[in-house]
Protein backbone atom coordinates (compact mmCIF):
# COMPACT_ATOMS: atom_id res chain seq x y z
CA UNK A 1 0.00 0.00 0.00
CA UNK A 2 3.12 2.49 0.11
CA UNK A 3 6.50 2.33 -0.81
CA UNK A 4 9.46 2.36 1.17
CA UNK A 5 12.80 3.32 1.24
CA UNK A 6 13.73 0.20 4.05
CA UNK A 7 15.01 -3.37 3.14
CA UNK A 8 13.81 -6.52 5.22
CA UNK A 9 15.87 -9.61 6.27
CA UNK A 10 15.20 -13.17 7.88
CA UNK A 11 15.66 -13.72 11.48
CA UNK A 12 18.43 -16.86 11.10
CA UNK A 13 16.99 -18.17 14.15
CA UNK A 14 13.29 -17.81 13.72
CA UNK A 15 12.78 -17.24 10.21
CA UNK A 16 10.47 -14.31 10.93
CA UNK A 17 10.79 -11.61 8.51
CA UNK A 18 12.11 -8.00 10.67
CA UNK A 19 13.24 -5.11 9.57
CA UNK A 20 15.64 -1.76 10.60
CA UNK A 21 14.28 1.38 12.06
CA UNK A 22 16.68 3.64 10.07
CA UNK A 23 18.71 7.42 11.85
CA UNK A 24 17.56 9.81 8.70
CA UNK A 25 20.32 11.68 9.55
CA UNK A 26 22.96 9.29 9.48
CA UNK A 27 21.56 5.84 8.06
CA UNK A 28 22.10 3.98 11.72
CA UNK A 29 20.17 1.34 12.72
CA UNK A 30 17.60 2.48 15.60
CA UNK A 31 15.94 -0.96 16.07
CA UNK A 32 14.38 -3.74 14.47
CA UNK A 33 11.07 -5.08 14.17
CA UNK A 34 8.60 -8.00 12.76
CA UNK A 35 6.88 -7.62 9.50
CA UNK A 36 3.28 -8.89 10.86
CA UNK A 37 1.60 -10.82 8.08
CA UNK A 38 -2.43 -11.28 7.80
CA UNK A 39 -2.20 -14.07 10.21
CA UNK A 40 -0.70 -11.49 12.79
CA UNK A 41 -2.77 -8.71 12.91
CA UNK A 42 -6.11 -10.72 12.75
CA UNK A 43 -4.64 -12.16 15.85
CA UNK A 44 -4.28 -8.75 17.30
CA UNK A 45 -7.52 -7.81 16.20
CA UNK A 46 -9.06 -10.82 18.14
CA UNK A 47 -7.14 -10.11 21.07
CA UNK A 48 -8.83 -6.08 20.91
CA UNK A 49 -12.51 -7.56 20.40
CA UNK A 50 -11.74 -10.05 23.56
CA UNK A 51 -10.07 -6.70 25.21
CA UNK A 52 -13.28 -4.52 24.49
CA UNK A 53 -15.48 -6.34 27.20
CA UNK A 54 -13.24 -4.91 29.60
CA UNK A 55 -12.59 -1.63 27.94
CA UNK A 56 -16.09 -0.43 27.38
CA UNK A 57 -17.28 -1.78 30.11
CA UNK A 58 -15.36 1.10 32.10
CA UNK A 59 -17.53 4.10 32.74
CA UNK A 60 -16.35 7.18 31.53
CA UNK A 61 -14.68 8.65 34.78
CA UNK A 62 -13.08 5.18 34.94
CA UNK A 63 -11.50 5.22 31.44
CA UNK A 64 -10.53 9.10 32.16
CA UNK A 65 -8.65 8.23 34.78
CA UNK A 66 -6.25 5.67 33.04
CA UNK A 67 -6.05 8.28 29.78
CA UNK A 68 -4.96 11.11 32.73
CA UNK A 69 -2.41 8.71 34.24
CA UNK A 70 -1.19 7.47 30.33
CA UNK A 71 -0.53 11.52 29.71
CA UNK A 72 1.21 11.43 33.71
CA UNK A 73 3.65 8.56 32.22
CA UNK A 74 4.08 10.48 28.96
CA UNK A 75 4.97 13.73 30.65
CA UNK A 76 7.26 12.35 33.10
CA UNK A 77 8.83 10.42 30.50
CA UNK A 78 9.12 13.68 27.98
CA UNK A 79 12.59 13.49 27.26
CA UNK A 80 12.92 9.51 26.60
CA UNK A 81 9.63 10.03 24.14
CA UNK A 82 11.36 12.91 22.17
CA UNK A 83 15.04 11.14 22.25
CA UNK A 84 13.39 8.04 20.67
CA UNK A 85 11.52 10.43 17.96
CA UNK A 86 14.62 12.37 17.32
CA UNK A 87 16.49 9.31 16.63
CA UNK A 88 13.74 7.85 14.22
CA UNK A 89 12.57 10.55 12.24
CA UNK A 90 15.33 13.20 12.75
CA UNK A 91 13.62 16.38 14.06
CA UNK A 92 15.59 18.33 16.33
CA UNK A 93 14.68 17.57 20.32
CA UNK A 94 12.39 20.92 21.12
CA UNK A 95 9.91 20.26 17.67
CA UNK A 96 9.94 16.59 19.47
CA UNK A 97 9.06 18.06 23.08
CA UNK A 98 6.42 20.41 21.26
CA UNK A 99 4.73 18.06 19.20
CA UNK A 100 4.67 15.27 22.46
CA UNK A 101 3.59 18.00 24.53
CA UNK A 102 0.46 18.60 22.05
CA UNK A 103 -0.19 15.40 21.70
CA UNK A 104 -0.33 14.97 25.42
CA UNK A 105 -3.02 17.94 26.07
CA UNK A 106 -4.73 16.12 23.20
CA UNK A 107 -5.25 13.16 25.80
CA UNK A 108 -6.48 15.02 28.95
CA UNK A 109 -8.67 17.02 26.56
CA UNK A 110 -10.72 13.90 24.98
CA UNK A 111 -10.26 11.91 28.68
CA UNK A 112 -12.45 14.98 30.48
CA UNK A 113 -14.95 15.35 28.01
CA UNK A 114 -16.09 12.59 26.32
CA UNK A 115 -18.74 11.73 28.70
CA UNK A 116 -19.94 15.12 28.73
CA UNK A 117 -19.55 14.96 24.66
CA UNK A 118 -20.69 11.19 24.25
CA UNK A 119 -22.95 10.26 27.17
CA UNK A 120 -26.66 10.32 27.25
CA UNK A 121 -28.44 13.39 26.57
CA UNK A 122 -32.63 14.02 26.01
CA UNK A 123 -33.49 15.49 23.00
CA UNK A 124 -37.50 16.88 22.18
CA UNK A 125 -39.93 14.65 20.44
CA UNK A 126 -42.06 17.33 18.74
CA UNK A 127 -45.53 17.89 19.35
CA UNK A 128 -46.77 14.81 17.37
CA UNK A 129 -44.98 12.46 19.60
CA UNK A 130 -44.94 14.32 22.50
CA UNK A 131 -46.14 10.96 25.08
CA UNK A 132 -42.59 9.88 24.29
CA UNK A 133 -38.93 10.92 26.17
CA UNK A 134 -36.68 10.83 23.70
CA UNK A 135 -32.88 10.32 23.98
CA UNK A 136 -29.20 9.60 22.04
CA UNK A 137 -26.13 8.61 23.65
CA UNK A 138 -23.19 7.64 21.28
CA UNK A 139 -21.69 3.94 21.43
CA UNK A 140 -17.99 2.98 21.02
CA UNK A 141 -17.22 0.84 17.82
CA UNK A 142 -15.60 -1.98 18.96
CA UNK A 143 -12.27 -2.04 17.54
CA UNK A 144 -10.19 0.61 15.90
CA UNK A 145 -7.66 0.16 13.32
CA UNK A 146 -5.10 3.62 13.45
CA UNK A 147 -2.51 3.60 10.61
CA UNK A 148 0.03 6.55 11.47
CA UNK A 149 2.37 9.03 9.51
CA UNK A 150 6.26 9.34 10.53
CA UNK A 151 6.48 13.04 10.67
CA UNK A 152 4.62 14.00 13.43
CA UNK A 153 4.95 10.10 14.67
CA UNK A 154 3.06 10.70 18.43
CA UNK A 155 0.69 13.83 17.69
CA UNK A 156 -0.67 12.99 14.35
CA UNK A 157 -2.04 9.27 15.66
CA UNK A 158 -2.87 9.94 19.34
CA UNK A 159 -5.69 12.41 17.91
CA UNK A 160 -7.05 9.01 16.68
CA UNK A 161 -5.74 6.90 19.31
CA UNK A 162 -6.63 8.77 22.37
CA UNK A 163 -10.05 9.98 21.25
CA UNK A 164 -11.06 6.62 20.47
CA UNK A 165 -10.24 4.87 23.58
CA UNK A 166 -11.78 7.89 25.60
CA UNK A 167 -14.94 6.92 23.44
CA UNK A 168 -14.25 2.94 24.71
CA UNK A 169 -13.13 1.41 21.25
CA UNK A 170 -9.92 -0.41 21.40
CA UNK A 171 -6.90 0.23 19.66
CA UNK A 172 -4.50 -1.68 17.11
CA UNK A 173 -2.23 1.06 15.84
CA UNK A 174 0.53 0.18 12.86
CA UNK A 175 2.82 2.80 12.91
CA UNK A 176 5.09 4.39 9.89
CA UNK A 177 7.65 1.91 8.81
CA UNK A 178 9.89 4.98 9.82
CA UNK A 179 8.52 5.12 12.91
CA UNK A 180 7.99 1.54 14.85
CA UNK A 181 9.71 2.73 17.53
CA UNK A 182 8.15 5.62 18.65
CA UNK A 183 4.42 3.58 18.27
CA UNK A 184 5.98 0.72 20.44
CA UNK A 185 7.56 3.13 23.08
CA UNK A 186 3.22 4.41 23.07
CA UNK A 187 1.93 1.30 23.36
CA UNK A 188 4.44 0.25 26.17
CA UNK A 189 3.56 3.17 28.70
CA UNK A 190 0.13 2.86 27.83
CA UNK A 191 0.06 -1.26 29.06
CA UNK A 192 1.75 0.46 31.94
CA UNK A 193 -1.55 2.13 33.18
CA UNK A 194 -3.84 -0.41 31.84
CA UNK A 195 -2.12 -3.42 32.32
CA UNK A 196 -5.75 -5.69 32.19
CA UNK A 197 -5.84 -6.45 28.95
CA UNK A 198 -4.50 -5.37 25.27
CA UNK A 199 -6.53 -2.43 24.84
CA UNK A 200 -4.19 -0.88 23.22
CA UNK A 201 -1.60 -2.94 20.41
CA UNK A 202 0.98 -2.40 17.96
CA UNK A 203 1.80 -3.90 14.63
CA UNK A 204 4.57 -3.12 12.37
CA UNK A 205 5.63 -3.19 8.48
CA UNK A 206 4.70 -2.05 5.41
CA UNK A 207 2.28 -2.00 3.45
CA UNK A 208 0.62 -4.99 3.18
CA UNK A 209 0.45 -5.30 7.21
CA UNK A 210 -2.16 -2.19 6.89
CA UNK A 211 -3.38 -3.53 4.11
CA UNK A 212 -4.47 -6.23 6.07
CA UNK A 213 -5.66 -4.27 9.10
CA UNK A 214 -8.09 -2.87 6.68
CA UNK A 215 -9.52 -6.28 6.17
CA UNK A 216 -9.23 -7.59 9.60
CA UNK A 217 -12.40 -7.01 10.16
CA UNK A 218 -11.99 -3.60 12.61
CA UNK A 219 -14.71 -1.38 12.63
CA UNK A 220 -13.13 1.96 11.70
CA UNK A 221 -9.85 2.68 10.31
CA UNK A 222 -8.20 6.02 10.54
CA UNK A 223 -5.46 6.98 8.00
CA UNK A 224 -2.90 9.52 7.86
CA UNK A 225 -0.43 9.82 4.81
CA UNK A 226 -0.55 10.50 1.19
CA UNK A 227 -3.96 10.42 -0.90
CA UNK A 228 -2.80 7.88 -3.40
CA UNK A 229 -1.86 5.59 -0.48
CA UNK A 230 -5.03 7.17 0.89
CA UNK A 231 -7.06 5.71 -2.16
CA UNK A 232 -5.82 1.91 -1.43
CA UNK A 233 -6.88 2.01 2.19
CA UNK A 234 -10.79 2.61 0.93
CA UNK A 235 -10.02 -0.04 -2.04
CA UNK A 236 -9.17 -2.37 1.03
CA UNK A 237 -12.14 -1.17 3.22
CA UNK A 238 -14.53 -1.51 0.82
CA UNK A 239 -14.88 -4.97 0.89
CA UNK A 240 -15.90 -5.37 4.29
CA UNK A 241 -17.56 -2.03 4.34
CA UNK A 242 -14.73 -0.90 6.69
CA UNK A 243 -15.90 2.94 7.59
CA UNK A 244 -12.62 5.18 6.69
CA UNK A 245 -11.38 8.40 8.45
CA UNK A 246 -8.69 9.75 5.91
CA UNK A 247 -6.24 12.93 6.41
CA UNK A 248 -4.58 13.16 3.07
CA UNK A 249 -1.89 15.75 3.26
CA UNK A 250 -2.49 19.37 1.78
CA UNK A 251 -1.13 22.37 0.07
CA UNK A 252 -1.44 24.89 2.12
CA UNK A 253 -2.02 28.23 1.43
CA UNK A 254 -0.96 31.42 3.47
CA UNK A 255 -2.35 35.10 2.33
CA UNK A 256 -0.97 38.41 3.21
CA UNK A 257 -3.28 41.65 2.84
CA UNK A 258 -2.10 44.90 2.81
CA UNK A 259 -2.71 45.77 6.13
CA UNK A 260 -0.90 42.73 7.75
CA UNK A 261 1.88 42.70 9.72
CA UNK A 262 4.41 41.59 7.88
CA UNK A 263 7.17 40.94 10.25
CA UNK A 264 4.43 38.46 11.81
CA UNK A 265 3.32 37.22 8.15
CA UNK A 266 6.89 36.63 7.24
CA UNK A 267 7.57 34.78 10.57
CA UNK A 268 4.55 32.05 10.76
CA UNK A 269 5.96 31.80 6.47
CA UNK A 270 8.97 30.96 7.46
CA UNK A 271 8.29 28.95 10.70
CA UNK A 272 5.24 26.93 8.76
CA UNK A 273 7.07 26.17 5.71
CA UNK A 274 10.34 25.20 6.99
CA UNK A 275 9.56 23.58 10.43
CA UNK A 276 10.33 20.04 10.79
CA UNK A 277 11.93 20.21 7.17
CA UNK A 278 8.44 21.31 5.50
CA UNK A 279 7.45 17.67 6.41
CA UNK A 280 3.76 18.74 7.82
CA UNK A 281 0.78 18.18 6.14
CA UNK A 282 -0.62 21.50 7.39
CA UNK A 283 2.07 23.73 6.63
CA UNK A 284 2.26 26.59 4.47
CA UNK A 285 3.65 25.84 0.93
CA UNK A 286 1.94 28.49 -1.39
CA UNK A 287 1.86 32.05 -0.11
CA UNK A 288 -0.10 35.01 -2.34
CA UNK A 289 0.78 38.06 -1.20
CA UNK A 290 -1.15 41.58 -1.75
CA UNK A 291 0.93 43.54 -4.33
CA UNK A 292 1.45 46.55 -2.24
CA UNK A 293 3.39 44.58 0.62
CA UNK A 294 5.23 42.02 -1.53
CA UNK A 295 8.58 43.44 -1.81
CA UNK A 296 8.85 44.19 2.11
CA UNK A 297 7.43 40.61 2.66
CA UNK A 298 9.55 38.98 0.28
CA UNK A 299 12.39 40.89 1.95
CA UNK A 300 11.99 39.88 5.24
CA UNK A 301 11.05 36.03 4.11
CA UNK A 302 14.66 36.01 2.80
CA UNK A 303 15.93 37.11 5.58
CA UNK A 304 14.37 34.82 8.14
CA UNK A 305 14.75 31.73 5.67
CA UNK A 306 18.85 32.82 5.32
CA UNK A 307 18.92 31.76 9.48
CA UNK A 308 17.03 28.45 9.08
CA UNK A 309 19.66 25.78 8.57
CA UNK A 310 19.36 21.67 8.03
CA UNK A 311 21.99 19.64 10.22
CA UNK A 312 22.39 17.10 12.60
CA UNK A 313 23.92 19.46 15.43
CA UNK A 314 23.04 21.36 18.06
CA UNK A 315 22.90 24.25 16.06
CA UNK A 316 20.86 23.16 13.57
CA UNK A 317 16.61 24.79 13.57
CA UNK A 318 15.55 21.50 10.98
CA UNK A 319 16.83 17.74 10.90
CA UNK A 320 16.84 15.53 7.83
CA UNK A 321 14.14 14.65 5.41
CA UNK A 322 13.13 11.40 6.98
CA UNK A 323 12.18 9.23 3.70
CA UNK A 324 14.61 9.04 1.21
CA UNK A 325 12.45 8.80 -1.39
CA UNK A 326 11.40 12.04 -0.25
CA UNK A 327 14.79 14.03 -1.90
CA UNK A 328 13.85 13.30 -5.86
CA UNK A 329 10.11 14.63 -4.92
CA UNK A 330 11.41 18.02 -3.49
CA UNK A 331 14.61 18.21 -6.10
CA UNK A 332 12.43 17.71 -8.98
CA UNK A 333 9.45 20.44 -7.73
CA UNK A 334 11.99 23.47 -7.22
CA UNK A 335 13.77 22.17 -11.01
CA UNK A 336 10.61 22.08 -12.44
CA UNK A 337 10.11 25.71 -10.81
CA UNK A 338 13.39 27.04 -11.93
CA UNK A 339 12.58 25.44 -15.38
CA UNK A 340 9.61 27.48 -15.85
CA UNK A 341 10.89 30.75 -15.16
CA UNK A 342 11.27 31.19 -11.61
CA UNK A 343 13.99 32.16 -9.14
CA UNK A 344 15.56 30.82 -6.18
CA UNK A 345 15.73 33.63 -3.98
CA UNK A 346 17.31 31.22 -1.02
CA UNK A 347 18.33 27.78 -1.62
CA UNK A 348 17.79 26.25 -4.71
CA UNK A 349 18.69 23.09 -6.58
CA UNK A 350 22.00 23.01 -4.69
CA UNK A 351 19.83 23.00 -1.49
CA UNK A 352 19.08 19.41 -1.29
CA UNK A 353 21.79 17.04 -0.22
CA UNK A 354 21.72 13.04 0.46
CA UNK A 355 19.90 13.62 3.41
CA UNK A 356 19.58 17.35 4.30
CA UNK A 357 17.30 19.78 2.40
CA UNK A 358 18.20 23.57 3.19
CA UNK A 359 15.52 26.15 2.85
CA UNK A 360 14.79 27.22 -0.56
CA UNK A 361 12.14 30.05 -1.21
CA UNK A 362 11.03 30.10 -4.49
CA UNK A 363 9.42 33.25 -6.70
CA UNK A 364 7.73 33.87 -10.00
CA UNK A 365 6.18 30.60 -10.37
CA UNK A 366 3.58 29.44 -12.52
CA UNK A 367 0.61 28.50 -11.19
CA UNK A 368 0.79 25.26 -13.53
CA UNK A 369 4.11 24.01 -12.08
CA UNK A 370 4.00 21.20 -9.59
CA UNK A 371 6.20 23.26 -7.28
CA UNK A 372 3.24 24.76 -6.94
CA UNK A 373 0.06 22.21 -7.37
CA UNK A 374 1.67 19.14 -6.00
CA UNK A 375 2.73 18.35 -2.14
CA UNK A 376 6.19 18.61 -1.88
CA UNK A 377 6.78 18.02 1.72
CA UNK A 378 10.18 19.77 2.01
CA UNK A 379 11.09 23.15 3.22
CA UNK A 380 10.17 25.30 0.17
CA UNK A 381 8.06 27.97 -0.10
CA UNK A 382 6.69 29.78 -3.21
CA UNK A 383 5.91 33.43 -3.51
CA UNK A 384 3.25 34.83 -6.05
CA UNK A 385 2.04 38.81 -6.15
CA UNK A 386 -1.60 39.19 -6.41
CA UNK A 387 -3.58 42.51 -7.33
CA UNK A 388 -5.79 42.03 -4.24
CA UNK A 389 -7.63 39.29 -1.94
CA UNK A 390 -10.01 38.04 -3.97
CA UNK A 391 -7.37 36.89 -6.27
CA UNK A 392 -5.93 35.55 -3.62
CA UNK A 393 -8.43 33.69 -2.44
CA UNK A 394 -9.40 32.11 -6.20
CA UNK A 395 -5.66 30.91 -6.61
CA UNK A 396 -5.70 29.28 -2.82
CA UNK A 397 -8.71 27.69 -3.77
CA UNK A 398 -8.02 26.83 -7.31
CA UNK A 399 -6.32 23.31 -6.01
CA UNK A 400 -7.45 19.78 -5.04
CA UNK A 401 -6.11 20.02 -1.84
CA UNK A 402 -8.66 21.39 0.87
CA UNK A 403 -6.84 20.41 4.32
CA UNK A 404 -5.68 24.30 6.17
CA UNK A 405 -5.16 27.45 5.00
CA UNK A 406 -3.62 30.90 6.99
CA UNK A 407 -4.61 34.40 6.77
CA UNK A 408 -2.84 37.75 7.92
CA UNK A 409 -4.68 40.72 7.43
CA UNK A 410 -6.14 43.54 10.20
CA UNK A 411 -9.61 44.07 9.25
CA UNK A 412 -10.56 40.92 7.02
CA UNK A 413 -9.07 37.82 8.66
CA UNK A 414 -12.08 35.74 9.10
CA UNK A 415 -13.56 37.15 6.06
CA UNK A 416 -11.02 35.44 4.04
CA UNK A 417 -10.79 32.46 6.45
CA UNK A 418 -14.20 31.72 5.60
CA UNK A 419 -13.95 31.89 1.97
CA UNK A 420 -11.27 29.18 1.60
CA UNK A 421 -12.16 25.63 0.54
CA UNK A 422 -9.93 24.41 3.55
CA UNK A 423 -11.05 22.04 6.53
CA UNK A 424 -9.22 24.58 9.16
CA UNK A 425 -7.71 27.95 8.97
CA UNK A 426 -5.70 30.22 11.39
CA UNK A 427 -6.21 33.91 11.31
CA UNK A 428 -2.85 35.65 12.58
CA UNK A 429 -0.97 32.80 13.12
CA UNK A 430 -0.09 29.78 11.92
CA UNK A 431 -1.13 25.88 11.99
CA UNK A 432 -2.97 26.74 15.37
CA UNK A 433 -6.00 25.36 14.93
CA UNK A 434 -4.30 22.15 15.64
CA UNK A 435 -3.28 22.88 18.78
CA UNK A 436 -6.77 23.44 20.38
CA UNK A 437 -7.94 20.28 21.55
CA UNK A 438 -11.45 21.13 21.24
CA UNK A 439 -11.40 21.94 17.15
CA UNK A 440 -12.17 19.72 14.81
CA UNK A 441 -9.48 18.36 12.75
CA UNK A 442 -9.64 16.99 8.88
CA UNK A 443 -10.09 18.22 5.46
CA UNK A 444 -11.70 18.02 1.75
CA UNK A 445 -11.03 17.33 -1.99
CA UNK A 446 -7.78 14.94 -1.62
CA UNK A 447 -7.22 16.30 1.64
CA UNK A 448 -9.63 13.11 2.55
CA UNK A 449 -12.41 13.38 5.10
CA UNK A 450 -14.00 12.82 8.42
CA UNK A 451 -12.24 14.73 11.53
CA UNK A 452 -10.45 14.06 14.24
CA UNK A 453 -9.82 15.54 17.64
CA UNK A 454 -12.61 18.07 19.61
CA UNK A 455 -16.30 16.34 19.91
CA UNK A 456 -16.45 15.94 15.97
CA UNK A 457 -13.20 13.21 16.73
CA UNK A 458 -14.82 12.08 19.59
CA UNK A 459 -18.26 10.96 17.90
CA UNK A 460 -16.05 9.24 14.57
CA UNK A 461 -15.32 6.85 16.74
CA UNK A 462 -18.74 6.16 17.77
CA UNK A 463 -22.19 4.97 16.40
CA UNK A 464 -24.97 7.34 17.35
CA UNK A 465 -27.86 5.36 19.16
CA UNK A 466 -31.37 6.69 19.22
CA UNK A 467 -34.52 5.51 21.73
CA UNK A 468 -37.89 6.94 22.17
CA UNK A 469 -39.85 5.45 24.99
CA UNK A 470 -43.11 5.94 25.27
CA UNK A 471 -44.52 7.61 28.68
CA UNK A 472 -48.12 7.24 28.03
CA UNK A 473 -50.54 6.44 25.98
CA UNK A 474 -52.66 8.96 23.75
CA UNK A 475 -55.95 8.95 21.89
CA UNK A 476 -53.84 9.82 18.11
CA UNK A 477 -52.39 6.32 17.85
CA UNK A 478 -50.22 6.70 14.60
CA UNK A 479 -48.24 3.29 14.58
CA UNK A 480 -51.00 0.90 14.23
CA UNK A 481 -53.08 -0.53 12.02
CA UNK A 482 -56.01 -0.32 14.17
CA UNK A 483 -55.83 3.67 13.72
CA UNK A 484 -59.04 5.41 13.03
CA UNK A 485 -60.15 7.56 10.19
CA UNK A 486 -60.73 10.22 12.89
CA UNK A 487 -57.17 10.35 13.84
CA UNK A 488 -55.85 10.44 10.22
CA UNK A 489 -57.91 13.49 9.94
CA UNK A 490 -56.80 14.96 13.55
CA UNK A 491 -53.27 14.43 12.03
CA UNK A 492 -53.80 15.80 8.80
CA UNK A 493 -54.96 18.74 10.98
CA UNK A 494 -52.29 18.76 13.01
CA UNK A 495 -49.51 18.71 10.58
CA UNK A 496 -51.58 21.91 9.02
CA UNK A 497 -51.78 24.16 11.89
CA UNK A 498 -47.92 23.16 12.26
CA UNK A 499 -46.69 23.82 9.01
CA UNK A 500 -49.20 24.75 6.54
CA UNK A 501 -48.22 28.27 6.32
CA UNK A 502 -44.60 27.96 6.41
CA UNK A 503 -42.94 29.76 2.90
CA UNK A 504 -46.12 32.09 2.38
CA UNK A 505 -45.58 35.24 1.31
CA UNK A 506 -47.31 37.86 3.61
CA UNK A 507 -49.75 39.72 2.14
CA UNK A 508 -49.09 43.53 0.79
CA UNK A 509 -51.12 46.23 1.99
CA UNK A 510 -52.93 48.26 -0.68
Amino acid sequence: MSVTDIATRRDAETDAETFDSLNPANGEVVGTYPVHGAEDVAAAVARAREATAFWSSLSFAERAERLRAWAGVLTRRLAQLCEVVHAEVGKPHGDAQLEAALAIDHIAWAARNASKVLGPRRVSPGLLMANHATTVEYRPLGVVGVIGPWNYPVFTPMGSIAYALAAGNTVVFKPSEHSPGVGAWLVDTFSQVVPEAPVLQLITGFGPTGEALCRSGVDKIAFTGSAKTGTHVMRACADTLTPVIIEGGGKDALLVDADADIAAAADAAVWGGMSNAGQTCIGVERVYVHERVYDAFVSEVTARARQVRAGADPGAKIGPITMPSQLGVIRRHIEDALARGGRALVGGLDAVGERFVQPTVLVDVPEDSIAVTEETFGPTLTIAKVRDMDEAVERTNATAYGLGATVFSKSRGMELARRIRSGMASVNSVISFAAVPSLPFGGTGQSGFGRIHGPDGLKEFTSAKAIARQRFPIPLALTTFARSEAADKAMATLTTLLHGNAGKLPRRRR
